[in-house]
Parts: structure tokens; sequence; C-alpha cells
């Protein structure tokens, strides 16, 4: 259907009508329902995924963060259509568990359709988003090691969901914001694996 969404609440329309269509929803239904031109709702779908009851499953933000790398990369040497491997494609989660993420996202998606729109558009094309690929590879990488203490992957994700979002919806002001949330989130998550390691020995 290629539905090419701009707004976070149409992104919860697409997954919820993949949801009735399929009893599992795979990773492939997602790319062909949105298409595959879009950067930004690839970003931010896996991200804003990864902070609901989905994230909470052992192993999920460390894949989600290697569907996120697997984008950025192509995002950083400017490929016009995104390619997932098979492997990747044909991952699925229940539709009744995306369904009930999408509802719990909903508040949130219309806070940020409401507040989040064009500002600054020329951080959202070239250079600067070439940059924020490199700053979304680093954040991906930080997820596995995270993944070991509660909640703290998300500090990564909430900088990669608004990676995507400033994308979708061309806000340069939103990159630069997630640009600090991104060197908030290296230093937290740093300063978390630091103290992990302590206590450890």
């Amino acid at each position: 259907m290629a539905n090419d969404p701009h707004s976070v609440c149409e992104i919860l329309d697409c997954l919820d009508e993949v949801a009735d269509e399929h009893d599992k929803v795979s990773v492939g239904d997602v790319l062909d329902a949105i298409g595959s031109r879009s950067y930004g709702p690839f970003l931010l779908i896996p991200a804003l995924l990864e902070i609901t009851p989905v994230g909470a499953i052992p192993g999920v933000p460390t894949f989600l963060a290697v569907i996120i790398a697997i984008i950025a990369l192509q995002m950083l040497f400017g490929r016009k259509h995104i390619w997932l491997p098979g492997f990747i494609r044909h991952r699925s989660v229940s539709a009744d568990k995306v369904e009930k993420s999408s509802h719990k996202l909903r508040k949130i998606a219309a806070f940020l359709d409401k507040w989040f729109h064009g500002r600054l558009k020329a951080l959202t094309h070239g250079v600067p988003v070439r940059i924020a690929a490199l700053l979304i590879i680093g954040l991906c990488a930080t997820v596995p090691p995270l993944e070991v203490l509660p909640f703290a992957s998300s500090g990564p994700m909430l900088a990669i969901a608004a990676f995507g979002l400033g994308l979708m919806v061309r806000d340069g002001l939103l990159m630069l914001i997630a640009t600090a949330l991104s060197l908030g989130a290296f230093g937290l998550g740093f300063t978390m694996m630091g103290g992990e390691e302590s206590s450890g020995g």
C-alpha cells in the first residue's frame, strides 16, 4: 500500500491496518505498508516500539537496534530505497502485541504531531542527515550492553525516535534536539555501563 506517512498518528494507523490483516506482523509487512523510500518512519517505528511492552522481550532491543543501524547505514550513503535482509524482513511479532503497542503510543503520537512540524528545513537533508546517520549508528552500538540494565536502552532509542520524527516532518529544530539527546544518551550510557562494571567487579 505504501502510504508514505507524514505524521506519527498516520504511522500508527498503518501499523493497525497491517495488524488487522495478519495474525503476525513481520518487518517486511510494515516496510511494504509504509513504503521503502521513507527513512524517518523506519527510524521512528522501531525506536518507539522499544519503549513499549514489545521492548521488554529479551533480545528485542538489540534486534531493533540492528534494524535501525542497517537503515542508518543506508541513509549515510544516500541510498534511495531501504533494503533489509530476509532474516530481518521475516521476523514477526503477534498482531495483538502490535495493536497494544500502537494503542499505548496514541497519546504520545498526538502530542508529537501537534508540536513538531517543518522548521529549519535545511537541517533535514544533505550533510546534516549524514551526521545524524553517524550518531544513530553510534547510538545503536550502545543498545546491546545497555539491554542488561532495566530501561537503560530507552535512552538512545528516544534520541533515535527524535531523529526519525525530525526527518519525517522536516523539522530541523527537532534534529538539533535529537543531536543534544544523542550526546546525553552517550554520556548516560557510558556512566551506567561504567557503574555496572564497578559493581560487578
